[in-house]
């Protein structure tokens, strides 16, 4: 398993509407341990989620199901690998 930064611009138009089917998606991906931590950015122009997926090929199977995706929210999307080494929520290596 391998952990993606994901970060997307928002359509502010489409937005408002769309976020609680979003944060549904997210809140069950987060259930099954898929996503460590997902927000708004504070200028409200769009988010972050950090995912755990098997490569990035599954995580975008995956993203290409958020609503904000299917229902154009999203104006753009980045992806980016990210290894995380320190932090509270971090398995232990044994």
């Amino acid at each position: 398993m391998a952990w993606f930064l994901v970060e997307i611009t928002y359509v502010q138009e489409k937005m408002p509407d769309v976020r609680p089917r979003h944060r549904e998606f997210l809140s069950k991906l987060a259930a099954e341990g898929r996503v460590a931590v997902a927000g708004p950015l504070g200028d409200g122009t769009g988010g972050l989620t950090l995912y755990q997926a098997d490569d990035e090929a599954h995580l975008k199977e995956t993203i290409d199901q958020d609503p904000y995706f299917l229902e154009g929210v999203v104006a753009e999307r980045s992806i980016r690998e990210f290894k995380p080494v320190i932090g509270a929520w971090i398995p232990q290596e044994s």
